[in-house]
């Protein structure tokens, strides 16, 4: 059974011609699509660099934007037709983890005041005794203790424990699915690791599956059981985490994965790369490949002719965008 389904997920964007210029659609995201099981539990993660349309699939989701085209549906339901009652249910089920652990917070309320907000909105405890130990259990999910931060305001904390304070907060109200937008970009390698593993954790033990936002495919590659790769705002490559990264077959993907450095002091870096303006590939009446200003193994077809997702082969859960495969 379907959880989320999203299909054929386009976003665009007018961009002013200026006084005499033509109107134009920017394309932010281009008929995106993919399935989330209700069960097993997962994390699927969407990658890409900057500008990707990676955020632009978490604010979908989520519902601070609204799609140019396509569906995106709930427990089979189409969240654009649902009902206030149906649009609330939906709100508690699908919660958000930020990139930033500190722009999230009112630095003038203490923290606990975000837990108690949670707890009246969704109306999740019946008495204050009940809310506490709701409040409790979920931070000892992420390793902490109510009397260590509860009553702490937000710059006393590190980022690490405001993060997993945030991981608290959306475990505590239960939700099926978890948006985390990079969540561990903006903190130290040894809280990034604390961060991920209460994602494992909350995948494995609680059952709430994960949109992990992210353009570092090393943390991926760490806990991701499913990938799509995006480059302006098309997927070039999708399916099994540890297939796509071991055995990249797009020729950006390919790029993306011989641009991760060796941990080796001795081992060069290799030289600047020269990157082509693609601006005009963005617009929503470009056509031909994307990546055409960048690939190495272009051909006369990319030029006239958008490539499609598809299976490798017949069966195959590995699927790339790309004419090489045609």
């Amino acid at each position: 059974m379907s959880l989320l389904e999203i299909e054929n997920a386009t976003k665009l964007y007018k961009i002013s011609g200026g006084l005499f210029g033509k109107e134009k659609q920017l394309c932010a995201l281009n008929q995106f699509s993919m399935n989330l099981e209700a069960s097993p539990a997962s994390i699927t993660t969407i990658a890409g660099e900057s500008g990707s349309g990676k955020s632009t699939i978490a604010n979908l989701v989520l519902g601070f934007t609204s799609l140019s085209s396509g569906s995106i549906r709930f427990r089979g339901k189409d969240v654009d037709k649902m009902s206030s009652a149906e649009l609330y249910d939906y709100r508690k089920s699908v919660q958000a983890v930020f990139q930033d652990p500190f722009g999230v917070y009112n630095p003038f309320y203490r923290i606990h005041h975000i837990f108690k907000m949670a707890i009246k909105h969704f109306k999740l405890a019946k008495s204050k005794k009940e809310g506490s130990d709701l409040i409790e259990e979920a931070l000892n999910v992420v390793g902490l203790r109510g009397e260590e931060v509860l009553e702490k305001y937000p710059h006393q904390l590190s980022g690490g424990q405001r993060q997993r304070m945030m991981m608290a907060r959306a475990y505590m109200i239960k939700p099926r699915i978890i948006v985390a937008d990079e969540p561990v970009s903006m903190v130290d390698a040894s809280l990034r690791a604390a961060i991920l593993d209460v994602m494992l954790k909350m995948r494995d033990q609680q059952g709430i599956s994960f949109l992990y936002i992210t353009h570092d495919l090393s943390t991926a590659y760490q806990i991701g059981d499913r990938i799509f790769i995006l480059y302006q705002g098309n997927v070039v490559e999708s399916g099994d985490t540890v297939a796509v990264i071991d055995q990249p077959k797009h020729p950006y993907v390919q790029l993306l994965i011989d641009s991760v450095p060796a941990p080796d002091p001795d081992e060069n870096w290799g030289e600047q790369i020269d990157v082509p303006d693609e601006e005009e590939t963005r617009f929503s009446d470009a056509i031909g490949c994307r990546y055409i200003g960048r690939c190495p193994q272009k051909t006369d077809l990319c030029v006239s002719k958008a490539p499609i997702l598809k299976p490798l082969a017949v069966g195959s859960q590995h699927n790339v965008s790309c004419h090489i495969y045609d």
